[in-house]
């Protein structure tokens, strides 16, 4: 199950007041057919699609508003200005940010974990630290790690999960020492769907006085974002997981630790004053965004928020709990089928592997039944090394997928099973 839900009655009862039908139609490309079949889509976790409402916020920026930002004293950019910083505040209320000053916009989760590694990690770090990741982190979790480590000559270290595809906890707890200046844990791995600790594993670091950063790019979707409950000191997401535009994203990170980090790059907007001899530096946010934004994608990660606030997600979650427990029963019913990822708190990704079959065949094979799945290593390729395979098929629901959507996949994997088999 995605989170603690009070009992099952409960969690089909907020599943019906969920308008499913309502929600679909907010999305046009589920209209679409692919291959002569109407398409189903079970890639949320690689990037889910849009609704109308984001779709129209970006037209109407781009129609109507189109402008650079800040310093024009034209309409036009007064308007853009306007647009674009009333998405940071839409943003700061998302995650629960003390502060506008803490919101910084990045083009996605990648950057914002580089920006971090770079500008807060590498100064502190050194020959005899250490920085603490986990065994099932996103590749873009786990390289700027690598590189920080080699630039720093500082130690990465790695948290151990089972076989179900959890976290040990026990050993994460003999990992925390005082040479371990980061921890970088993801709240929800997206390959594995696993639902990971991380107010529980933010606590036990911050007896260590350790700084936290979450990558919380699958989980925006799928939860709400309370940075201040979680305890953590940065905290990551991009538009494009949350139903937003591609190439946007934030990082969210505590005033007091944003404001001593110097520039992650130069240019114009993160300036107050330059001449040959000098800079001075913007205050926060504006520090940390070099060049002209991707304003129309802020637009668009605003208005991607505010349908996720006004969808709900007590209705989201109990949705996608309901289409997880079927799915996962489905799927389960299809012979030399293995489940990758049994973790107790999922989210709606579920990962598998069908005997004597290469996962990207699978995909190719019902793709022409119109549905649309992920195959390959999910940027974890550790993930994959632990499990020893190449590779896993990959069904992620978003809130707009529903039974009818599962009962499309598994007829289309038992023909494939027969054809490959």
């Amino acid at each position: 199950m995605m989170l603690n839900v009070a009992d099952k009655t409960d969690t089909q009862v907020r599943a019906k007041r969920f308008d499913i039908e309502k929600i679909r139609a907010d999305f046009p490309i589920l209209s679409r057919r692919v291959h002569g079949k109407p398409l189903v889509y079970l890639d949320s976790a690689a990037s889910a699609q849009r609704p109308t409402a984001v779709l129209d916020a970006v037209d109407r920026f781009y129609r109507t508003h189109n402008a650079n930002i800040h310093r024009g004293v034209h309409l036009l950019s007064q308007e853009a200005t306007e647009a674009y910083e009333g998405a940071r505040d839409t943003l700061t209320r998302f995650v629960g940010a003390a502060s506008r000053r803490e919101v910084i916009f990045t083009r996605g989760t990648t950057e914002s974990v580089n920006l971090v590694a770079q500008s807060f990690v590498r100064p502190r770090v050194g020959p005899g630290d250490e920085i603490l990741i986990t065994h099932m982190e996103h590749h873009s979790n786990i390289v700027p790690w690598q590189i920080v480590c080699e630039q720093t000559g500082a130690s990465l270290k790695v948290v151990p999960m089972t076989a179900a595809g959890e976290l040990d906890l026990k050993a994460y707890r003999q990992l925390l020492n005082d040479s371990v200046k980061l921890l970088a844990v993801g709240h929800i791995s997206n390959a594995l769907g696993t639902i990971n600790p991380v107010a529980e594993m933010t606590a036990l670091a911050k007896q260590y006085d350790i700084p936290v950063l979450i990558d919380g790019a699958q989980a925006a979707p799928h939860m709400p974002i309370d940075v201040n409950a979680i305890g953590c000191d940065f905290y990551c997401l991009s538009g494009h997981k949350m139903y937003g535009p591609t190439g946007i994203g934030i990082l969210w990170g505590k005033e007091s630790l944003l404001d001593a980090m110097p520039p992650y790059q130069g240019g114009g907007e993160m300036i107050q004053y330059v001449s040959f001899e000098e800079t001075l530096y913007n205050e926060l946010p504006g520090k940390f965004e070099a060049g002209t934004p991707n304003i129309a994608g802020a637009v668009g990660l605003g208005a991607a928020a505010d349908y996720l606030t006004a969808v709900g997600h007590d209705g989201i979650i109990a949705h996608e709990n309901e289409l997880l427990a079927y799915a996962t029963e489905s799927l389960t019913a299809i012979a030399g089928l293995r489940l990758v990822g049994t973790a107790a708190h999922k989210a709606s990704v579920i990962s598998f592997a069908i005997d004597g079959i290469h996962p990207h065949d699978l995909g190719t094979i019902i793709d022409h039944d119109g549905i649309a799945i992920r195959t390959g290593h999910h940027c974890a390729m550790p993930v994959m090394q632990f499990f020893g395979l190449p590779a896993t098929a990959r069904a992620s629901l978003g809130l707009y997928n529903t039974r009818e959507d599962i009962d499309r996949l598994v007829p289309a994997l038992e023909k494939a099973r027969k054809m490959l088999l």
